[in-house]
């Protein structure tokens, strides 16, 4: 190492992964599954459009670039393929990892750089990867920054210590990527911007959203957008994306020829939850007409319309539709209203009655009627000037008219 300049031997492969909360993947590192508008984007010299899986010899000297649309912290590493891991960025000579909206930096820069970077061997497929934040991470259990080391080895401990690292954040604050590079031992003509060539074509995928992560014969090939330069012939493709339906197809591929693949992802179904009570409780629910269950109750539905009803005797029926969204949770709270009955009562003279001892009306011409009465027995009098008093106890049955006669004969 001279005292002003340095070279860092690294070897690097990535590859995108997708992570829930967080996931890993052996295809890869660590990935936000949520869409998110923070991007970041990363790339070797030799393959600016990472469109393909460029070749450097061992000894050669590479440059990695990377490029956010908003203001994040960008962290690079190096994983080889024997499992060796470095970090790049920060460093000791580099530590400004701060990136402006849609800058691009490259490291080590083309001009005034104190390092540069160097392909270590074995042969093999090396990777880099990229984590941009929007806020700093805490990257001292893991790594050095003076000296570039990783208390680590191998991409799965790799992405075990990310996750840990990421999961205090809010999902949406992060995301990562990751560019591919094949170590070899014969130096290769770098071709930025591949075109096809006689027996080849060109397979172009894009996804709304973007980020999607791309696979080829069930095999990891990058992320979307991405350009494949490829034999002719048929080849079944697949697009995956945390929170989204996994898009599938097969595609024909022709010599000298474009194949273009635009495909709008389609936010994966979750089920919503139905939480239902009522006043009083116990009450039957029918959820389109079917019972399921009694008050209170929680029901797990797909996304949709459904018509509510909920009976309990004594109480007047209570209806209702409801809509649940995609992981919607939906509270339905109903105050049953309890059902009134009539009563109709006959005297064979008018009388004054009265209903649990409070006068209620007369029966004019011999009859009254009574209604809104609560469900319960209730003691029916009937009074009238030289008669005997007659009574009787009726019970009042909710949503029905009782009837009740009272026949008062003459006071001797």
């Amino acid at each position: 190492m001279k005292r002003a300049f340095s070279t860092m031997t690294i070897g690097l492969l990535l590859s995108s992964v997708a992570l829930a909360a967080p996931e890993l993947s052996p295809q890869g590192i660590i990935v936000n599954p949520l869409p998110t508008d923070l991007q970041v984007r990363v790339w070797v010299n030799k393959d600016p459009g990472k469109t393909g899986n460029p070749v450097y010899q061992i000894g050669e000297r590479i440059q990695v670039s990377v490029q956010v649309n908003q203001e994040a912290y960008v962290y690079l590493f190096s994983v080889k393929s024997t499992g060796e891991i470095g970090l790049i960025l920060p460093n000791a000579y580099d530590q400004n990892n701060r990136l402006a909206a849609g800058e691009v930096r490259t490291f080590p820069p083309a001009s005034g750089a104190r390092y540069a970077l160097e392909v270590g061997g074995p042969e093999g497929q090396d990777r880099v990867l990229a984590v941009a934040s929007r806020q700093p991470l805490s990257l001292a259990q893991i790594a050095d920054i003076q000296t570039g080391r990783v208390s680590l080895r191998g991409a799965d401990n790799l992405a075990r210590a990310l996750s840990i690292v990421v999961s205090p954040l809010p999902q949406q604050d992060w995301v990562s990527d990751v560019a591919f590079f094949v170590v070899g031992r014969a130096a290769v003509t770098p071709v930025p911007q591949p075109q096809p060539q006689p027996g080849t074509g060109t397979l172009s995928v894009n996804s709304t959203p973007s980020g999607a992560q791309v696979l080829l014969e069930g095999r990891v090939v990058g992320n979307t957008p991405l350009n494949l330069v490829l034999r002719p012939g048929r080849v079944d493709l697949e697009l995956r994306l945390g929170g989204y339906q996994n898009f599938r197809t097969t595609v024909q591929i022709r010599p000298g020829e474009t194949t273009v693949v635009n495909a709008t992802l389609a936010p994966a179904v979750q089920n919503g939850l139905l939480q239902i009570s009522s006043s009083p409780s116990g009450a039957q629910v029918f959820l389109n007409g079917r019972g399921v269950g009694n008050t209170p109750l929680s029901l797990s539905v797909p996304p949709g319309r459904y018509e509510l009803e909920l009976r309990l005797e004594g109480y007047q029926n209570f209806r209702t539709t409801v809509v649940v969204g995609n992981g919607q949770t939906v509270p339905v709270s109903a105050n049953l209203q309890a059902l009134r009955g009539s009563l109709e009562v006959f005297t064979n003279v008018e009388a004054r009655i009265f209903l649990d001892g409070r006068e209620v009306g007369q029966s004019r011409g011999g009859f009254l009627r009574l209604e809104n009465l609560e469900g319960r027995v209730v003691q029916v009098v009937a009074l009238a000037p030289g008669y005997r008093v007659a009574f009787r106890e009726v019970r009042v049955e909710p949503g029905r008219v009782q009837q009740v006669r009272l026949e008062l004969s003459p006071a001797r």
